[in-house]
């Protein structure tokens, strides 16, 4: 069967500055919470390898557009690094990175590629987590000047904002279950981190309307589908608890400018809530988008708890919901998740019959895979697997698209194999291979798989 997409479907990949670009010390920029944690504890970094030895972007920008443009890509998603273009992340502009910014947007546009940028991915300048990070509203200030200078540097050439990368990882990461920077296990805190983060983002969607610049502003939300373990009330009302931290806690202020009102009155039933200022619901109310970015790796499958919670213990979302091993599940080993291709699909019909079908993409969809090496065939990988993971969740848009779902294109993650956060490169993820000691790229067989794609805007499958 033949799999057509729309005209001007977005067909592309994603990635971001802290993965890709390398010189996380040179070149005048600051260093992130990910520098700092490595230099203190480089044990908790698969092999010990940090952000400094990313896969070189800053050094091969150019050769990289160019393998880009080889894979019929018409557009690409990666990011700013804030603590590269003002290192202190309130001082002065660096101009060494205005430079290679703008150099990298150029060569994008010269090669018909159209940019989607993100203002925050993860990396966190020290310099704003040493005053407390999210949790300090002074951050959320200096991130919103942030947001005005890059529009105003970048906003003639780059019409594609995103004003941050799946947000809940860091709340997640760094205030719930410790796995990044700064490590700590409070939900409260958590609370405040994600409820400044949604300040943040309104703020940098306000000085976007205000400055009418061209184009448009949204963000990317990874979105993990709650799918009780049965339709016993008990189970169903644990999904909904599920769904309510890890998706609607961002959906819902983005899309509808205001908060569930079930997860407020849960958050204040534990008096859990973060400290809030009148003016607070104006600004998120203003903080609605143009644009959604979807990132689906797997989805969230959860029961009721089958025993009680220790009173004594931090609070938590597991208060509400147990995981749940659903038999027979379909695995992706190397990264210990689940595939599950309808998921995506649910995510665009929730969209569409829930929030009144906003205009969205696929922003990431992946396979993480260890030791690819072993599937090499006359030199190259030959990652059948990959294909067959994009395709059948590809299946699933169209499906979406078909009935009416307003998903506007598909980035794959990612274009070369990156340095993945604690897993470093453990993982490979790319279309294109690359040899850690040479820097050598080579393209994969789901590289040419995708170019061919892209190129016909539509692939045959069973």
């Amino acid at each position: 069967m033949k799999y057509s997409f729309p005209d001007n479907f977005w067909w592309g990949s994603a990635s971001s500055a802290l993965q890709t670009e390398g010189e996380s010390q040179g070149g005048g920029k600051g260093l992130t919470t990910w520098d700092h944690w490595f230099a203190n504890e480089p044990n908790r970094f698969h092999q010990g390898v940090g952000p400094q030895d990313t896969s070189t972007f800053c050094q091969n920008w150019k050769a990289d557009i160019q393998l880009l443009k080889q894979l019929n890509h018409n557009s690409f998603r990666t990011s700013i690094s804030w603590a590269r273009l003002i290192p202190d992340g309130v001082g002065e502009v660096n101009p060494q990175a205005v430079d290679f910014y703008n150099q990298v947007f150029d060569e994008l546009l010269e090669q018909g590629i159209t940019p989607f940028i993100t203002l925050f991915h993860f990396d966190m300048p020290m310099a704003m987590q040493e005053i407390g990070g999210w949790e300090n509203r002074d951050v959320v200030a200096a991130y919103s000047r942030y947001a005005q200078i890059c529009f105003e540097l970048f906003g003639d050439r780059v019409l594609h904002w995103f004003t941050f990368n799946e947000p809940i990882v860091p709340v997640e990461g760094g205030y719930l279950y410790d796995f990044h920077y700064p490590n700590v296990v409070d939900f409260r805190r958590a609370a405040t981190v994600a409820y400044n983060t949604v300040l943040a983002h309104a703020q940098a969607v306000r000085a976007f309307r205000a400055g009418h610049f061209p184009g448009e502003i949204g963000i990317v939300l990874n979105l993990t589908p709650s799918y009780p373990r049965s339709q016993n009330p008990q189970d169903v009302k644990a999904a909904h608890y599920a769904d309510l931290m890890f998706n609607r806690s961002f959906l819902d202020p983005v899309l509808r400018g205001e908060y569930p009102a079930d997860l407020v009155a849960l958050l204040k039933s534990y008096e859990q809530l973060p400290a809030c200022q009148p003016d607070d619901s104006a600004v998120i109310a203003e903080g609605t988008i143009d644009l959604l970015g979807i990132n689906y790796y797997q989805p969230r499958r959860v029961k009721c708890r089958d025993s009680a919670v220790n009173p004594k213990a931090p609070f938590m979302p597991e208060w509400f919901f147990d995981n749940y091993e659903m038999p027979g599940r379909k695995m992706n080993p190397y990264r210990g998740w689940e595939i599950y291709e309808p998921g995506i699909y649910d995510i665009l019909v929730n969209l569409r019959e829930n929030y009144g079908n906003p205009r969205c993409f696929i922003s990431e969809n992946g396979m993480g895979v260890e030791n690819e090496q072993r599937f090499i065939e006359n030199g190259q990988i030959n990652d059948q697997y990959r294909i067959d993971f994009i395709s059948e969740h590809l299946k699933w848009v169209h499906k979406g698209i078909s009935e009416g779902s307003n998903c506007l294109g598909y980035h794959m993650w990612t274009f070369i194999d990156n340095w993945s956060w604690c897993n470093a490169y453990k993982n490979r993820y790319g279309f294109i291979q690359l040899d850690l000691a040479t820097q050598k790229r080579t393209i994969k067989k789901s590289g040419e798989w995708f170019a061919a794609t892209s190129l016909n805007n539509s692939f045959d499958k069973e």
